[in-house]
């Protein structure tokens, strides 16, 4: 039959299912599709804390979310167009974020009275015009892909597992995706159980068969390559591309990568992935617990490699004796806390942005530490290989502050020509140092002081253990200025107070301008800027273009470098009437512009486990312009 082929500019779809009926595999393979078809594209994984809830209960939906388009895009959308629900509480958990108008695809097989119990449904959603709002399909996906897979000898149970592919055919035909790359994927992995291979590959196709030939599905849709710079691009996740920048930091500094972690909610994969790169001369180390992730870490970075330890806010506060110690050894260590829902456990699986001031005085003492925040999923390689150049050229732990929605979020990413990547050079002490007097502070002679500080980044030298003449002494306790023994004098702990502090504040000289739009330009500055954070850049960045749309002047400026700011950030801010900081907690960068610069920030704060969504930002935005032009005319 001829079918009409519709075309549209941006599509977005989520897929929900129970926990076990693999919605993360279906959406990562839907993504997949539409990065090899040139689709600019952005992703929200959301799934459950628990290894396996109760089967078709609320707790255990888990749900993909990808939206794609013909041109850039920032965020993985506010609203679904299309919704993939695979039993009665993947529809009742995610039907209430639908766009009105919007298409539901639903699985029958599983809309029992139990199932319907389950998920709270006092009747059927699908019988009783609960669903009026929407152009429902409602499809035995299930039973289909048993009946499409029994040439295949499998049980029924593992034949109906399969009817996520059938899901992912119908979507991939729907839409007009490529369908070799994923072929081949189940071929490689199902490689080692042929009959399970060849189930999926027959659901996958049987479910494209299926929306070709079917009179439930009359129109297919067209959504053309996004315009993209010339080069090759992979789809990648925030943590696939932080390990990926921590290699390219070895590479580019010529130092072993050392990482010592411990397994943790969302930041494992990144352990995961630099096991994988043994040939780069990284090495993983996956300890008892955070504390001797972190003590290894610091260790190696002693023993002149890149010291790296990854974990969540949970680890921070068990890494942090040891981070101080890094402070006062003034020795390279990468932290990266891939942010989650706190406080304590929390919620694993869910996003926030919240350790910001934990990162900032989440220490003993004064130890301050240089912060940086990836703003994307692709953007975590350029974060993760800038914390390890500030690492070694300024002698110090470095915080990378990502989150849950950067580090399992996805997006197109262009590879980078390795020779454009910044060279890191370590430097490292070769020769004897000492002062003209020629003496530690006990009065005896010493060859190599320790703490003696390149003028212009005030680092101290970094000597490798073992280098012949160099012999020297650090540690937790005070050092003296210069000669590094270990000193209670007064105005010794004041003066090397002050230039670990000076240090950090002297990196803002070596990070940039502040990162600003505004169409206006500084003559005539519109008159709200909206600062953010983090991965708060697409949503901030999606709300602001609604907003100029609408006509309003409105201007965005981001933050990679939160601790020293930019050095211009006050002179940027003193521009505007209004500052406005949407943020995933409950003021943290509000607070800290508000004590350092004065200035009357304005927070829109939200800590529900869920990035920001572009279209509430439009209104708090529009609101915001709107009472200042009121006043104004007043």
């Amino acid at each position: 039959m001829s079918k009409q082929v519709k075309q549209l500019d941006r599509v977005i779809i989520r897929f929900a299912g129970d926990s076990g009926d693999g919605m993360q595999l279906t959406g990562d393979r839907f993504t997949a599709e539409s990065a090899a078809f040139g689709n600019d594209l952005s992703t929200l994984p959301n799934f459950p804390a628990e290894i396996r809830a109760p089967q078709g209960t609320m707790a255990g939906v888990s749900s993909f979310q990808v939206h794609f388009a013909d041109h850039d895009i920032l965020t993985p959308g506010d609203a679904p167009d299309v919704l993939v629900a695979m039993n009665p509480a993947a529809l009742k958990a995610n039907v209430g974020d639908l766009r009105p108008g919007g298409t539901v695809i639903v699985d029958t097989h599983d809309f029992t009275k139990r199932n319907l119990d389950k998920a709270g449904y006092a009747a059927n959603p699908l019988e009783d015009g609960a669903l009026g709002d929407y152009t429902v399909h409602t499809v035995d996906l299930t039973g289909m892909t048993v009946e499409a897979v029994k040439e295949f000898g499998l049980s029924r149970k593992d034949a109906a597992r399969a009817k996520n592919m059938f899901a992912l055919g119908l979507l991939s035909w729907m839409y007009g995706r490529p369908t070799d790359s994923t072929t081949a994927f189940l071929e490689r992995r199902f490689a080692k159980v042929p009959a399970i291979r060849d189930a999926n590959i027959t659901a996958f196709k049987a479910g494209w068969n299926f929306g070709e030939t079917t009179e439930t599905f009359v129109v297919s849709y067209e959504i053309k390559p996004a315009p993209m710079v010339a080069g090759t691009y992979r789809n990648i996740t925030g943590n696939l591309a932080t390990a990926y920048g921590l290699v390219a930091a070895g590479v580019r500094s010529g130092l072993p990568v050392f990482l010592g972690s411990y397994p943790i909610t969302p930041a494992s994969d990144i352990l995961h992935e630099l096991s994988k790169h043994k040939r780069f001369g990284v090495t993983t180390l996956q300890a008892e617990d955070e504390i001797a992730g972190v003590c290894a870490a610091l260790g190696a970075s002693f023993g002149g490699a890149l010291g790296v330890t990854t974990t969540s806010g949970p680890g921070v506060a068990l890494k942090a004796e040891t981070i101080g110690l890094a402070v006062m050894t003034e020795l390279p260590l990468v932290v990266i806390d891939v942010q989650r829902g706190g406080p304590s456990t929390g919620l694993p699986t869910k996003t926030e942005q919240a350790d910001l001031l934990q990162a900032m005085y989440g220490r003993n003492g004064e130890a301050p530490l240089p912060i940086i925040a990836p703003k994307s999923p692709a953007d975590c390689f350029d974060a993760a290989l800038e914390a390890a150049r500030i690492a070694i050229k300024y002698r110090t732990p470095v915080m990378l502050l990502s989150d849950g929605y950067l580090a399992n979020g996805s997006e197109p990413w262009q590879l980078p020509e390795v020779e454009t990547l910044p060279t890191i050079e370590p430097n490292f002490a070769t020769e004897k140092n000492h002062s003209p007097a020629g003496a530690g502070e006990d009065g005896q002679a010493t060859d190599f002081w320790p703490y003696l500080r390149d003028p212009e980044t005030l680092a101290r030298p970094w000597a490798i253990p073992g280098t012949p003449g160099l012999e020297h002494r650090i540690g937790g306790l005070e050092k003296g200025d210069g000669h590094g023994n270990i000193s209670y004098d007064p105005g010794n702990h004041d003066k090397m107070v002050r230039i670990r502090q000076a240090k950090v504040d002297g990196i803002a000289a070596d990070i940039g301008p502040t990162e600003l739009d505004d169409p206006h330009g500084p003559e005539n500055p519109a008159r709200v800027l909206v600062l953010g954070w983090g991965s708060t850049y697409g949503p901030i960045g999606a709300g602001v273009r609604r907003a100029r749309r609408a006509g309003h002047a409105v201007a965005q400026a981001h933050l990679r470098h939160l601790n020293p700011f930019p050095a211009d950030l006050g002179e940027v801010l003193s521009r505007y009437e209004k500052v406005l900081i949407p943020e995933m907690n409950l003021g943290q960068l509000s607070l800290l512009i508000r004590a350092k610069y004065l200035v009357d920030a304005i927070g829109y704060n939200q800590v529900n486990g869920m990035p920001l969504k572009a279209a509430q930002l439009e209104e708090v935005i529009t609101d915001l312009v709107t009472s200042l032009d009121t006043t104004q005319e007043a």
